[in-house]
């Protein structure tokens, strides 16, 4: 039972952060992260979930503490964190909170592609993601109002802000690129050109 080899999943790291809490079985965990919108940034399925905490308990990190059983329902399994999960959980939060993880989100791959498309695919396809944006938005303000009207410190749901934040920025990036697209302050690439500057680089490749 040594530390983990790798670094913890967002799906670990958000289960220790709950048992942070108090002990919980693992249909308590999934109601409250649902609930609290955290299957918003972790992806979070029974079955994952399930195998996250028994990988947890295997690598020590976490413990049984208690079985529960009400009627007739299948007897549940209360875990804990131990002394070593809190160490590791600490450990990894101060490496992830000061040191920018390399990601790689579909956005910007589907934008290196985007000069394959037809200038009107493009431009359409990237008008049905501001409404989905602004979707999304106006979702994450629903939630934003009821927290707040809670009284709940925000520190509670900073990462929900980020999100919100990211969304907005996301939002006014893809405004931009299609007003500029529309406008024709950003040229669309004809095949001509797009094959003279290929084939300019391979000679350079040749002669450097």
């Amino acid at each position: 039972m040594g530390a983990p080899k790798q670094p913890l999943t967002p799906l670990a790291m958000a289960i220790l952060e709950l048992l942070h809490e108090r002990p919980m079985h693992p249909y308590e965990m999934t109601q409250i992260m649902r609930y609290r919108r955290v299957d918003y940034r972790v992806k979070l399925r029974p079955g994952s979930l399930y195998h996250t905490v028994e990988r947890l308990d295997g690598q020590g990190l976490i413990e049984v503490v208690d079985t529960q059983r009400q009627g007739r329902r299948p007897e549940r399994t209360v875990y804990g964190m131990t002394e070593h999960g809190r160490d590791v959980f600490t450990a990894q939060v101060h490496q992830m909170v000061a040191t920018p993880a390399d990601e790689y989100p579909e956005f910007p791959v589907a934008l290196s592609a985007l000069g394959e498309l037809t200038p009107e695919e493009a431009v359409e396809q990237l008008k049905m993601r501001v409404m989905n944006l602004r979707a999304r938005l106006a979702a994450d303000q629903v939630v934003i109002e009821q927290v707040t009207a809670d009284n709940l410190p925000p520190m509670y749901w900073i990462d929900y802000a980020y999100s919100h934040h990211q969304r907005k920025s996301e939002l006014d990036f893809t405004q931009q690129l299609i007003e500029d697209l529309e406008s024709g302050r950003m040229p669309w690439p004809d095949e001509s050109g797009h094959h003279l500057a290929i084939v300019k680089d391979e000679k350079n490749d040749k002669t450097g």
